[in-house]
């Protein structure tokens, strides 16, 4: 009897800790369509924005009813051709800059994640641009809604750091500047 009732209890510790456990395993969430990626600067002229929508990505991580509470990888890939400035003479100067012939893609991978108390996060990882991968660190926002939750910040960085030279444009009287700034707005779901 007292067997049978040791049994029953470890049935239902089982039972119990399998179901409390569901709603924190990890996750494989993908980059919705439409990501928001803003590449803002100056220059001699006028201040800049080029935008682009077109990324993939993918994000594991444990996520309960109020959103993301641990996040274990994050990759996210964005073709380099795909931001337009609207004017085609500044996208060429641009691509030329950035070696597009030659690296097609702008990369960010996760090494680690950390949240704050405040809700948001501390992403370390590598961003990778024009062939030069460089060690960074992030502070994101996120906002979980219906299973997708939404990552906002940004990267504000020198051209120069990552062996790139500013372009410029007729015949050097216009010159961009080397401070630059990414914005992002990226969903998964």
């Amino acid at each position: 009897m007292k067997r049978l009732f040791s049994l029953k209890k470890a049935i239902l510790f089982l039972f119990f800790f399998t179901i409390s456990t569901l709603g924190f395993a990890q996750k494989t969430f993908t980059l919705q369509a439409k990501p928001h990626l803003k590449i803002s600067g100056t220059s001699s002229l006028h201040d800049w924005d080029m935008v682009s929508e077109t990324a993939t990505g993918k994000l594991v991580g444990t996520i309960d009813g109020n959103g993301l509470v641990s996040i274990s990888s994050l990759a996210v890939e964005m073709p380099a051709e795909s931001i337009k400035s609207g004017k085609s003479g500044m996208d060429k100067n641009a691509y030329k800059a950035l070696k597009t012939n030659q690296f097609k893609i702008v990369k960010f991978d996760l090494k680690a994640a950390t949240k704050n108390s405040d809700g948001t996060w501390n992403f370390t990882g590598t961003f990778a641009i024009a062939g030069v991968t460089k060690s960074i660190t992030l502070k994101v926002k996120e906002t979980s809604n219906l299973g997708q939750s939404a990552l906002e910040g940004s990267y504000s960085f020198k051209l120069t750091d990552y062996k790139i030279t500013p372009p410029t444009a007729l015949m050097g009287t216009i010159k961009t500047g080397d401070d630059v700034k990414i914005s992002f707005t990226l969903k998964f779901k």
